[in-house]
């Protein structure tokens, strides 16, 4: 499946404003339902840390590591015709990365925007 970005304000808070919300120990995850079942077009996603997360460094590196997920997890499992939107917190920092793939799995299953079955990484990795 086909992964572009959200980059304009009003994608991010159209997501905020109507999507729904899952909160996991490494990241916040909104999604959005857009376009229709017969053409569902492609999955978008955007990623924001805030300051509350820590200095430029710190959210830089927050930033970093849920681009990797999401490019790691969202073309294979994430729903077509969904924008999601990933929020950092300051546990993102530092949490292990496979955890991070494990909170993110979780959160689209959650809020019912997960395509296809759990992989055994996750199931490997305990919380």
């Amino acid at each position: 499946m086909p992964v572009s970005r959200l980059k304009r304000r009003s994608e991010f808070v159209g997501v905020a404003r109507s999507g729904r919300r899952f909160a996991t120990p490494g990241m916040v995850l909104q999604v959005r339902k857009r376009g229709t079942e017969a053409d569902p077009g492609p999955v978008r996603y955007g990623i924001t840390a805030s300051r509350k997360v820590g200095k430029a460094v710190v959210r830089n590196r927050v930033r970093r590591r849920l681009k990797a997920a999401a490019e790691t997890i969202l073309p294979a499992h994430a729903a077509g015709g969904h924008d999601y939107v990933l929020i950092g917190r300051t546990a993102t920092a530092v949490r292990p990365f496979a955890e991070l793939l494990n909170d993110l799995e979780i959160a689209l299953q959650r809020l019912h925007a997960y395509r296809g079955s759990l992989s055994a990484r996750t199931d490997a990795v305990k919380r």
